[in-house]
């Protein structure tokens, strides 16, 4: 069944290289966020170059460097992450996710090439990422003031950061100082304990007093309400968690990361097709293939490192794992996956070489007036899921 999979995933990423060899000659000079009637748009100029997503096109270009050997990708990549050194100088651009805009570009340029400018870069960052932490509270801090006259947002945090955290793992891993990785455990116990409920839902929002650091609400934010089950914030909680376990061996984060991903599968429709809330209305179907593939990414993940654990191994080193006896549930993981890929494969990717996009029905939020678009992660965590699955 390994085999089944791993041809079957190798087969979709050479059909996605030869798509991209298309793409990205057209968008060679862009990072994109969507696409508007099948081309990408540009996110580089001076006003957007901020924006969190503002990673994941140099992090494509890094994977198909990786997958194809070919030279210009690396070359896009690289241009990529100079322009994001506009972003480094302004503090209003700085915000919690320093994790989706370095990890995927100066920090994988650093692994694959040692180039010291991207190392120090991506620890630029981190320490702008530790800097946001809230000591009484223990969390890191969202987002910045947006000067719209809205709430105080300087006691929330967000369970997409959970996804920046390894930014701060490697940094420890990198300089030796274990303050790094302090600060990502403190804000993962937080998470742990605030975010996820018992059921294995999480929130997407939670408000803390900023001086007593006690907990005061939670808030539906990007789903369909409060108490709800944002699709994409589950997939970032249980794959967040799992990095975290990763990193750290601390097997409580394993568990957590268990909890979030046995209540995704369990509302997995008999279709495959994620909606944008586990429980929005039934009309009208939006659907959010992002939170898809990000969950297929976190479910291999786990599937991965429950074997690591159960056999008494901790860490990226135990990638394989067997599913049997204490295994039999990350075998589910992995089906799941399976399931959700096979699904996109077939539905929900624009194989059109005259098309920018692969991934198509993304949403950002359940209340934005626009659903159901092309989204620039959904593409990076699409090309990651198959690469996890492939065994590359």
């Amino acid at each position: 069944m390994n085999e089944e999979y791993s041809v079957w995933a190798r087969d979709v990423l050479a059909r996605v290289a030869e798509k991209m060899e298309k793409v990205s000659v057209r968008s060679a000079d862009k990072i994109p966020y969507t696409t508007k009637d099948g081309v990408h748009d540009d996110w580089s100029g001076d006003d957007k170059i901020g924006w969190w997503t503002n990673g994941f096109w140099g992090g494509m270009m890094w994977q198909m460097y990786e997958l194809t050997g070919q030279e210009r990708y690396k070359a896009i990549a690289e241009d990529v992450e100079r322009k994001l050194d506009r972003v480094l100088m302004d503090a209003q651009s700085m915000d919690h996710d320093s994790g989706f805009k370095w990890l995927p570009t100066s920090v994988n340029n650093y692994r694959m090439t040692g180039n010291p400018a991207s190392r120090n870069r991506a620890l630029l960052a981190a320490n702008n990422l530790a800097g946001r932490f809230n000591h009484a509270g223990q969390f890191i801090r969202a987002w910045n003031d947006w000067g719209d006259n809205g709430p105080d947002r300087r006691g929330w945090a967000i369970i997409d950061c959970m996804m920046n955290l390894p930014l701060l793992y490697w940094a420890s891993e990198e300089t030796k100082d274990p303050r790094f990785a302090q600060t990502a455990m403190r804000h993962a116990d937080t998470a742990a304990r605030c975010f996820v409920r018992e059921d294995g839902s999480v929130n997407h929002i939670v408000e803390f007093d900023v001086d007593s650091g006690e907990m005061v609400r939670s808030y539906g934010g990007q789903g369909y309400g409060d108490g709800s089950s944002w699709t994409r914030g589950q997939a970032w909680g249980l794959y967040g968690f799992a990095q975290s376990f990763r990193h750290t061996g601390k097997r409580e984060y394993l568990d957590t990361a268990m909890r979030i991903a046995d209540y995704f599968v369990a509302h997995i429709p008999e279709n495959g097709l994620i909606p944008v809330d586990f429980c929005q209305p039934e009309e009208p179907v939006w659907e959010d293939s992002t939170a898809s593939v990000i969950a297929a990414c976190g479910l291999l993940e786990i599937w991965r490192l429950s074997g690591a654990a159960s056999s008494g191994k901790q860490g990226e080193g135990a990638a394989e794992g067997t599913v049997n006896g204490a295994e039999k549930g990350a075998g589910n993981y992995r089906k799941a996956a399976v399931k959700l890929l096979r699904t996109l494969a077939g539905q929900r990717v624009n194989w059109n070489d005259a098309d920018d996009n692969l991934l198509e029905k993304c949403t950002a939020a359940y209340h934005d007036r626009e659903h159901e678009f092309s989204i620039i992660y959904g593409d990076y965590y699409l090309i990651e899921a198959l690469m996890k699955l492939s065994q590359l």
